[in-house]
């Protein structure tokens, strides 16, 4: 846990504790929705059913990319810090090697989250920053990010 912890006055933290409220029934929605979907029955025509087994292998094939090593704090760094050139992510993102990053960041540009900005010099400029779809998962992640830093005791009310 980073020390010391963020305090919020009591209206910040109560705003972000509504958030996060609002955001579970949000969720809860959406998973009732899917819910509903998944029971599907085979009609004798053929027709392509959505059951359980369909929902988590569609959810595991869309988190996939959260799943590698160094991804989630490479996408959260650019969320959080804004456009950023490759040794200025190294040294943010602690003990990440030239080469995992350079890998990581490739992967990420070919995934879409991220796009590779050159300006011609001299000297030549590369930054990385997020895409449109790489900013909406932080920002549809950053109500998690919330919970978890307060749960940990990162954010505390002042």
């Amino acid at each position: 846990m980073p020390e010391p912890p963020m305090i919020l006055n009591s209206d910040e933290f109560k705003e972000i504790q509504n958030a996060i409220n609002t955001t579970e029934e949000i969720g809860s929605k959406v998973r009732e929705l899917f819910r509903n979907n998944s029971n599907e029955v085979l009609f004798s025509t053929g027709d392509k059913i959505h059951d359980i087994s369909w929902e988590v292998e569609a959810a595991v094939e869309a988190l996939d990319v959260f799943a590698s090593r160094w991804t989630i704090e490479i996408l959260a760094t650019l969320y959080i810090a804004g456009e950023r050139r490759f040794n200025e992510l190294r040294r943010l993102l602690v003990g990440i090697s030239s080469r995992t990053l350079s890998d990581k960041l490739t992967s990420l540009r070919e995934s879409g989250f991220i796009d590779r900005i050159v300006v011609d010099g001299p000297p030549v400029k590369v930054t990385y920053n997020l895409t449109e779809h790489g900013a909406r998962s932080g920002r549809l992640l950053s109500t998690l990010v919330a919970y978890m830093k307060l749960e940990n005791g990162s954010v505390t009310k002042g």
